[in-house]
């Protein structure tokens, strides 16, 4: 097993290290790799069976994920410095790494290399060799910049850090464009494949034989990140030459994936494992377009070798494939037999998601139903398929003969307490092995050998840092794997529970509550709560209870459990269920309110709150709630809201759950527009914000101004935006200075509060 160990927070330096935002992406100029700085300083690598544990030697910072070999025997990772993104291969049995190549690897689209089939090479995306200077942006422009639109409906997401004008294509063409070539893992010998292009993807077959080539073409987009550009998929030799064409995508301006809009027409093509070379793919049969009524939307079609024709129809879904809860998951999962194929679709009106057990040596039969749930149900989550890889590295669905295996949460009324379960596809019978006790949570990791006789757990409690550990399903016997001792000994003594209370209509409702270390019980405290709303179909999901009260209390970056070393109280993850579907934003307000009354109520009754001497904070759509809940109710005594929206007009085609746009409901946008009710606001706001925020939604211009309008119309607000942070918050001296604007905060505005209201 390896350990990937991490740097907490970088310097402020690195993130102010240049960068181009492009197409959706964040690329270095200087690594011609992804902005961000891989997050790894060391690996080292555990022996399951003697517990021993090795540092590997000869590679250390800048370090990107690991990569084990098909065979087990090695593992790649990427070394990112000044000079470049290098190849690095390392072996476990001597614990030492070496350099496969120099800083030339193309790291902009992401990780660059993968193993190919036989693990005698890897296939790597190198910078083009003499490709000269990068493009100059011209001193006097030579136009305007000119969008159109030929009155064909595309409503557009809120996407960032798209392309703005014709040096910007330049600069993607530029950074983008990669040379492909096989990497020899025992000389580092390097064949090219192929010609240089802008590769979203190139994948070899299982055999080896073949690679599945999809290149970015023009015309590029304004509106849309580059996964949505047009497409060329094709099929190429072992040479690298292309044999044949398959499909060419069109530019995708459609409307956004989380809402069931797709690309229309064919997508999403793969190899399909356990086979030498046969694709997989989908087509939408609606056009991609959720509001067409069709009997089907969607189909699973496979194409064999040599990839002549429009493929075999292996089954067709009444919803859209795909998992989840916004079907944005994995719409198909391959078994390890070559065989069987999982096939998940999603119905956005009713949230009811199924799974299907179909044979690829029987297209067109009756597949198998395995569940057809609602995704609000936690409670009846039965998890997801333990995945390994073939002898080709190819990732599958783990098997034992028609026996899978599904790690799920293990929600219950009592909190959550993770499971491994195995299905027998032929039968339908489960069968339960491991459930994580009840005083702890302990989570699957994976499994240890094909039948999951041994497995390796993460197990943590209150008390006790998360450490892995080696299970025997049958007996129980365990044996520890790491000892990792208290990472933040300072937290030590502080007290978590689960709590629960109802809301006025009887929805129930839960929270973590942590008291700081000596608390006495009847000792009323400032309080602070954290929350994040979620969007339910009903109140049968919105009422079950979610996570744990055994999780370890693990504090990174600037968070919100750092007042309890101030003396506070922390209501974690109260439940802000906002029940109806598509329609339950026309009462999002009257719920929001009910669900903080109800918070507050419930810390005042416990005896651990003053009712005055509450506050609210949350993080991204949970700023959007403060803002709410200090705009439309009066039980909080300040807020704290970190990279929030506020104005629902500026992002007019749909939110979160909300399908409808700003034209079908502007009634519902106002409503919940926490900046159109700024005059309402008459407790204390602070505003904390990324300078280059690029969620989609949350521009950093939403904070900025709701600071104007609460400023201006008399009310107490402070703006906070950090130099070179995006929607969360990385640097150390960004992390520090929020950390030190909420302890003032609270301290001026809800902690000494009871100064204030003395006559």
């Amino acid at each position: 097993m390896i350990l990937a160990h991490s740097e907490s927070m970088p310097g402020i330096e690195d993130l102010a290290a240049p960068m181009l935002r492009l197409a959706g992406r964040r690329i270095s100029p200087v690594t011609n790799g992804m902005h961000a700085a891989p997050p790894f300083v060391r690996f080292s690598v555990v022996d399951l069976d003697g517990g021993a544990t090795r540092d590997v030697t000869g590679a250390e910072d800048g370090l990107g994920p690991p990569l084990w070999s098909p065979a087990g025997d090695s593992f790649a990772f990427t070394r990112t410095t000044s000079e470049g993104v290098a190849l690095w291969l390392a072996d476990p049995a001597t614990s030492t790494a070496r350099a496969l190549t120099g800083p030339s690897l193309n790291g902009a689209r992401g990780e660059p290399c993968g193993w190919m089939p036989d693990g005698r090479s890897l296939l790597c995306h190198f910078v083009v060799q003499d490709r000269g200077p990068a493009p100059v942006a011209a001193a006097i422009p030579v136009g305007p910049v000119i969008q159109a639109s030929g009155g064909e409906a595309a409503p557009s997401w809120t996407f960032q850090d798209l392309l703005e004008d014709a040096h910007d294509e330049a600069l993607f063409e530029y950074y983008l464009t990669s040379q492909p070539a096989l990497v020899d893992v025992a000389t580092g010998d390097q064949r090219p494949v192929g010609a240089p292009a802008v590769y979203e993807s190139l994948e070899p077959s299982p055999s080896g034989d073949y690679f599945l080539s999809i290149r970015t073409v023009r015309p590029y987009s304004y509106l849309v990140p580059d996964a949505r550009f047009a497409k060329e998929v094709e099929v190429l030799g072992g040479d690298g030459q292309p044999l044949r064409a398959l499909a060419t995508l069109p530019l995708d301006e459609g409307g956004p994936e989380h809402l069931g809009f797709r690309r229309a027409g064919l997508r999403q093509f793969s190899w399909r494992p356990g086979v030498p070379a046969v694709l997989a793919y989908l087509e939408a049969l609606d056009d991609g377009n959720p509001a067409r009524e069709v009997p089907h939307r969607d189909r699973v079609l496979t194409l064999a070798a040599p990839f002549e024709g429009e493929g075999t129809e292996l089954m067709r879904t009444e919803h859209r494939l795909g998992s989840g809860a916004f079907g944005f998951g994995y719409p198909v999962l391959w078994g390890e037999d070559g065989e069987t194929a999982l096939v998940y679709e999603f119905d956005w009106p009713t949230r009811r998601s199924r799974a299907w057990a179909a044979r690829a040596s029987s297209p067109g039969a009756e597949p198998a139903l395995l569940w057809d749930r609602s995704t609000d149900d936690w409670y009846g989550n039965p998890g997801d398929p333990v995945m390994t890889r073939d002898p080709a590295g190819k990732p599958v669905v783990r098997m034992d003969g028609t026996r899978i295996f599904l790690s799920g949460p293990g929600g219950s009324p009592e909190g959550d307490r993770p499971f491994l379960d195995r299905l027998d596809l032929a039968t339908g019978r489960s069968e339960r092995l491991f459930h994580s006790g009840a005083d702890s949570y302990e989570s699957v990791v994976g499994l240890a050998d094909g039948g999951a006789s041994r497995i390796v757990i993460r197990r943590e409690t209150g008390e006790e840092p998360p450490n892995y550990h080696l299970v025997a399903t049958g007996d129980g016997e365990r044996t520890a794997l790491t000892s990792f001792p208290n990472p933040q000994p300072q937290l030590a003594g502080i007290m978590k529970r689960k709590v629960y209370y109802e809301r006025d209509d009887g929805i129930p409702l839960s929270g973590e509550l942590y008291l700081p270390a000596g608390y006495e019980p009847g000792t009323r405290l400032p309080v602070l709560v954290w929350a994040y709303p979620r969007e339910f179909a009903d109140a049968a999901g919105a009422g079950q209870v979610r996570g744990s009260a055994h999780r370890f209390t693990t504090v990174s970056g600037a968070s919100h459990l750092l007042l309890l070393t101030q003396g506070y109280a922390v209501l974690n993850d109260a439940a802000m269920p906002i029940v109806g579907g598509f329609t339950a934003n026309d009462s999002y307000v009257e719920q929001l309110v009910a669900n903080g009354k109800a918070a507050v109520d419930k810390l005042v009754e416990l005896g651990v709150a003053d009712r005055d001497r509450v506050g609210i904070a949350g993080h991204s759509y949970g700023a959007f709630m403060t803002a709410n809940m200090l705009a439309h109710s009066d039980d909080f005594a300040a807020g704290i809201a970190r990279s929030g929206a506020f104005n629902r007009s500026l992002t007019p085609f749909g939110f979160q759950y909300e399908r409808r746009s700003f034209w079908e409901a502007p009634e519902v946008y106002f409503r919940m527009s926490a900046f159109m009710h700024a005059e309402k606001i008459n407790e204390p706001l602070l505003l904390t914000h990324g300078v280059v925020d690029n969620n989609s939604g949350t521009f950093p211009v939403q904070s900025e101004r709701m600071y104007h309008a609460v400023k201006g119309l008399g009310g107490t607000v402070r703006l906070v935006m950090l130099p070179h942070e995006s929607h969360g918050y990385r640097a150390r001296e960004s992390v520090l200075h929020t950390v030190w604007e909420m302890f003032d905060w609270m301290r001026l505005h809800v902690k000494e509060r009871q100064r204030e209201l003395v006559p």
